[in-house]
């Protein structure tokens, strides 16, 4: 029998239970502006009752999203993620808002720092949130990165502001594709299901940074590091044996040095690392062939040299399907792979697809998650990284 917690805003209540405490997943706005809170209300209209929804923004916003969408769903306005219990058939979604940047009335489509700061605070609050253990996952609606900068925030994406909240060093932004993934209409040549079991993870070496400075931020470490976090990540969605497969930075794998050396110098000795670290790693391949391969079956994960490299391959094939997962924090955290979508925000038009699909694999990792403590995580020093 499992003890948990009932709370009011007044008192908190121990009572006992025969049923298995629902995961409590934290869903952020991000860019009011943009269409986060549609996708959160979206996904509210069909949130099921194995999980606990705890919608992190602002109630005025999260109001008008669930009006936008047609939900009659009333507000409850809660002052801390503490005071998140309800039942399983609730008539209400609470609602916490950590940040004093005044978003209600917000412009739509456009770029406003205050919705750059409230992204940032809920973001930051969230994940203390998680770290304390009033949380088990975060799933991120799409923040603008010209409004984080116009606010002054010191980091370009979520993937960077969890790692300075976690204080984490070694942090890997993975696009992930779930078990039988129908590719898009627009990936023509491509399976038309994802073949491997467990899904297929792309994992990036560097995160959002420019095309000019991807080679001087590689190294043999970071490389390993990466095939080292993706390889526990596919254990934990019950990949057995994970196959990884790590792509050439150049052209051609770079032809033996004609058109690059990195390959080399610092992508071959990452894959040898690994391997002499006991995981099944293989590279550096040309990356124009590689993701075709790997969709196909032949690798359960591939590590990109960068961005566009991993995600306009995962995107073509699924662009609906693909969940953003963060590797390496000592949390849960998953997004869609789409942006703000200033285009056809509060139009009543976005498509939850993606967001459902993050939400799905917050609770699969939720479940599979190797058991902590409970109590304040984020000062104990403890690693609490996913494990096999």
């Amino acid at each position: 029998m499992t003890r948990h917690t009932v709370t009011t805003r007044e008192t908190v209540v121990m009572t006992e239970s025969s049923e298995p405490r629902r995961p409590r997943l934290a869903l952020l706005m991000g860019d009011v502006a943009g269409v986060g809170p549609e996708l959160v209300a979206r996904v509210l209209a069909n949130c099921q009752h194995n999980w606990q929804p705890l919608v992190v923004g602002h109630p005025d916003v999260l109001t008008r999203a669930l009006r936008l969408v047609g939900l009659d769903t009333n507000v409850r306005h809660v002052d801390s993620p503490c005071h998140n219990n309800q039942a399983a058939d609730s008539q209400y979604v609470n609602c916490w808002n950590p940040s004093d940047s005044d978003v209600a009335n917000a412009p739509a489509a456009q770029v406003d720092p205050r919705c750059g700061r409230a992204a940032a605070d809920w973001l930051q609050a969230a994940a203390m949130a998680a770290l304390d253990g009033h949380i088990d996952a975060l799933v991120t609606a799409p923040l603008n990165k010209t409004a984080l900068a116009a606010a002054g925030i010191d980091g370009p994406g979520h993937t960077e502001l969890l790692a300075q909240a976690c204080q984490c060093q070694s942090v890997a932004m993975m696009l992930y594709l779930p078990p039988n993934t129908a590719a898009s209409t627009a990936a023509s040549t491509a399976a038309s299901t994802i073949s491997n079991s467990s899904g297929l993870g792309v994992a990036h070496a560097t995160l959002h940074t420019s095309i000019a400075s991807v080679p001087g931020l590689l190294s043999v470490d970071g490389i390993t590091d990466h095939i080292s976090l993706l390889d526990q990540f596919l254990r934990q969605v019950g990949c057995v044996a994970p196959r990884i497969a790590v792509c050439a930075l150049n052209p051609h794998a770079g032809e033996d040095g004609l058109f690059g050396d990195e390959e080399q110098t610092t992508i071959a000795p990452a894959v040898t690392s690994a391997v002499a670290a006991g995981i099944d790693a293989h590279g550096p391949f040309p990356a124009d062939t590689l993701l075709r391969r790997a969709v196909n079956g032949e690798f359960d994960g591939v590590v990109a040299m960068y961005h566009d490299q991993g995600h306009i391959a995962l995107k073509l094939i699924g662009f609906d399907s693909a969940v953003n997962v963060t590797l390496g924090l000592p949390l849960i955290r998953t997004s869609p792979s789409q942006g703000t979508a200033f285009d056809i925000a509060w139009q009543g038009t976005a498509n939850p697809a993606g967001m459902q699909a993050a939400v799905d694999v917050a609770l699969e990792l939720c479940h599979n998650r190797t058991p902590t403590p409970s109590g304040p995580r984020h000062d104990s020093g403890q690693d609490t990284r996913l494990e096999d």
